[in-house]
């Protein structure tokens, strides 16, 4: 049965698409069996694993708002153990159009209950918002990932983000935990970077992972070709964070 991982920040520019890339593509590469779902409307992370979001037959936004199995929306990539349940255009508009149906903020989860079995984890890349798409994620999650940039500005609308998390617990998730807090776009050379991560480690103790996710160009210019980086570059350095990071997911979990 899959374990459900929603990578969420309201705050964009944080790495979450980044992050939820190529956390579900190392634990494909870990020989994980990973579905990759696409919720932001913006529809990077599609991209990001090589699919054309114009071409999809159906996208999640068929899978919340439609009568549309849950197995007919995935897309096997061309990596290895790795789906996706893409993003389409449509998606803006679900918010919109859930909002006056039944359990709008479960529609995900009983969506997604059929398919559980497939998989070993199921990575979700949330909008940078706090509306409806994202409490369905959170409610259909187990845990959720936390990306924070080591900047000034780091902690910023995170108390809204934990108001959320707080408000599905008691509404629609009893069981949803934080997974981690992860550092990215870190800088060991920089001060600010240094106070960012003592000022994180404050805010959320002992749910800070120990991997931190380095700045690097070769991370920026793998979605460009719709790679994830560590089939992109094997040897750089935000290939061994994301391995590094996945070793530490999956050693939590035995």
């Amino acid at each position: 049965m899959a374990k459900i991982i929603a990578v969420a920040n309201q705050k964009g520019g944080v790495g979450k698409t980044t992050s939820a890339v190529n956390i579900a593509a190392a634990l494909g590469f870990n020989n994980k069996k990973t579905l990759l779902i696409d919720v932001d409307p913006q529809g990077n992370a599609t991209s990001g694993v090589g699919i054309d979001k114009r071409a999809v037959k159906f996208s999640t936004y068929d899978l919340l708002v439609s009568d549309v199995k849950a197995k007919d929306i995935i897309v096997k990539t061309s990596y290895d153990n790795l789906y996706v349940m893409p993003s389409g255009i449509d998606l803006a508009a679900a918010e919109l159009e859930i909002m006056d149906m039944d359990n709008r903020s479960q529609r995900m989860k009983q969506a997604i209950v059929s398919i559980k079995p497939d998989f070993d984890y199921i990575i979700i890349d949330c909008p940078p918002s706090l509306g409806l798409i994202t409490t369905n994620a959170l409610t259909a999650a187990d845990t959720i990932l936390v990306p924070i940039q080591c900047e000034y500005y780091a902690l910023e609308g995170l108390s809204q983000l934990m108001n959320t998390v707080r408000r599905v617990k008691r509404q629609t998730n009893p069981h949803i935990e934080i997974e981690g807090v992860l550092l990215t776009m870190y800088d060991g050379r920089l001060n600010l970077t240094q106070q960012v991560v003592a000022e994180v480690k404050r805010f959320f103790p002992q749910k800070v992972f120990s991997t931190v996710i380095p700045r690097g160009v070769r991370l920026s210019e793998a979605p460009s070709f719709g790679m994830p980086v560590i089939y992109y570059d094997k040897s750089c350095k935000g290939t061994t964070a994301y391995l590094d990071l996945v070793k530490e997911i999956l050693r939590k979990e035995r």
